[in-house]
């Protein structure tokens, strides 16, 4: 199948300027997506008692964001080619700081998923986008670094996400944390006006409309019905038949791909072994790591009793030892390799998500914050691998298409993530009020345990990967075993 060919970025830009600030560019995109996507967290009990709802059901509310940014990032490469980077990334930065307004001003909870739904579009063009200009400005031999710098600055996101909201929510209104959003869009505004390459396909391929129809029912039903099953009661009968609709839709998607030149997601990429390691094994992982930023919350507060700052708080050093690992995962993948690093911090990941079992009322702080940083490490060193390696043997054409297939895989396991782990939590709750602090913190811990057993499990797709696989990206050079 021929790839449309890549247009170079704007020749009045000095190639050594934008390799200066593009990941600075990327990296304020990164950042306003990521504190979107946990200041929520912390003012879930808030935004429930506000609203008149209970706090589960405002999974919706997190949910609908990462769902939306799953549907609406397929085609985010297809514009970026059609249209250009640096005119996507401006559109996408200036929609999502109008629906944050609309976040804030909403008056109940289906104005504020509806919001949510429109951020959540705007931030599907600002993750991947970014990325693709990464990865089309800089050699693979300087891509993993070049990565490490943008998600560094991103990590303040979740950093400060969850103190400043519940900061926010303890001082002010929970509507307030919407509208931070607004001067740093603006800010981010600015930077993609001066330092922003404009990449572009010289033929941008035909838009598979049949295809988005397909794949974006699909994910979105599937979505929705396991977020139906944690709030509501419905029969078996109806529940079957909307989980074969669903699987049917992927599955038409699927025949659908394979039989047309320019497919909204090219599957045939997953022939490549360490692409398809790195984004089916992605998958698995992040289902659980997907719902501890909802988890985590509801297990300090509810469970615990601690007030909504104080619990922000607790979530800062998960964040602080993530950008920590960011400045050895270099070294660390350059002495081990993607394999044995994966198949052994897989395991770490797994087994600190099932400690988060035995955190009660009378556990010390201290034991607390330092699971907080063992998480953040574990977490940190496994995104970093699997992002890395992913493109390791990508060609330059087909990079704007492995971008949006491995932007859309990881969006989907969080939104995933986070809808099953409030379905196993809502199942271990029961019958019981949410108020019962022991009832809660009981179904939190058995929910830990489930989802750490998991990610452990989920370390056996990395066993297919070869000793040599990544090399060109870990070491800078070229793999002889591919």
């Amino acid at each position: 199948m021929r790839l449309p060919r890549i247009r170079k970025p704007d020749p009045d830009l000095d190639p050594a300027v934008v390799k200066r600030y593009l990941p600075w560019v990327v990296a304020t995109a990164l950042f306003m997506e990521q504190l979107d996507s946990t200041i929520v967290n912390t003012a879930v009990p808030a935004m429930a008692m506000s609203l008149g709802v209970t706090p589960l059901s405002l999974k919706a509310v997190v949910t609908s964001y990462i769902v939306s940014l799953a549907v609406g990032i397929p085609i985010s490469g297809w514009i970026a080619d059609r249209y250009g980077t640096r005119r996507v990334l401006a559109f996408a930065v200036a929609l999502f700081t109008v629906a944050s307004v609309l976040c804030g001003l909403a008056l109940n909870v289906p104005m504020l998923v509806a919001a949510r739904i429109l951020q959540g579009f705007g931030a599907a063009m600002m993750t991947p986008v970014g990325r693709l200009a990464i990865i089309r400005t800089f050699p693979k031999s300087e891509l993993l670094s070049a990565m490490n710098f943008v998600i560094i600055p991103a990590l303040i996101g979740p950093m400060l996400g969850p103190t400043v909201g519940g900061l926010i929510v303890h001082w002010f209104s929970w509507r307030d944390i919407f509208f931070v959003n607004v001067p740093m869009g603006i800010a981010a505004l600015w930077i993609i006006a001066r330092h922003m390459p404009d990449y572009r396909g010289d033929a941008p391929r035909k838009l598979d409309v049949v295809g988005l129809v397909l794949f974006g029912t699909g994910t979105a039903l599937l979505s929705w019905l396991l977020e139906i099953f944690g709030e509501h009661t419905i029969d078996i009968t109806s529940a079957g038949v909307l989980f074969l609709l669903s699987l049917c839709l992927l599955g038409a998607y699927g025949w659908h791909a394979r039989q047309i030149r320019f497919p909204l997601l090219q599957l045939s990429l997953f022939d490549v072994r360490t692409f398809r390691v790195s984004v089916v094994g992605g998958f698995i992982t992040r289902l659980g790591i997907g719902g501890l930023p909802f988890l985590l919350p509801l297990l300090f507060q509810l469970g615990l009793g601690l007030p909504a700052w104080q619990s922000g708080l607790l979530m800062m050093p998960a964040a602080a030892a993530a950008m920590t690992m960011k400045f050895l995962s270099s070294r660390i993948l350059r002495r081990w390799g993607f394999r044995q690093v994966l198949v052994v911090n897989t395991l770490l990941v797994g087994t600190v998500i099932c400690t988060y079992s035995l955190v009660s009322p009378a556990t010390p702080l201290a034991l607390i914050v330092l699971l907080g940083l063992m998480q953040g490490l574990f977490n940190s060193l496994q995104f970093s691998s699997i992002n890395g390696m992913a493109y390791a043997d990508i060609e330059a054409a087909e990079s704007s298409m492995a971008t949006s297939i491995a932007s859309t895989f990881q969006q989907l396991s969080l939104s995933f993530g986070l809808a099953c782990s409030s379905l196993v939590a809502g199942w271990y709750l029961g019958d019981l009020p949410q108020t019962d602090q022991l009832a809660v913190t009981r179904a939190l811990h058995h929910t830990f345990i489930t989802i750490g057993v998991l990610t452990i499990l989920s370390s056996l797709s990395f066993w297919t990967l070869r000793r040599a696989d990544g090399e060109n990206v870990s070491r800078g050079r070229v793999s002889v075993d591919a």
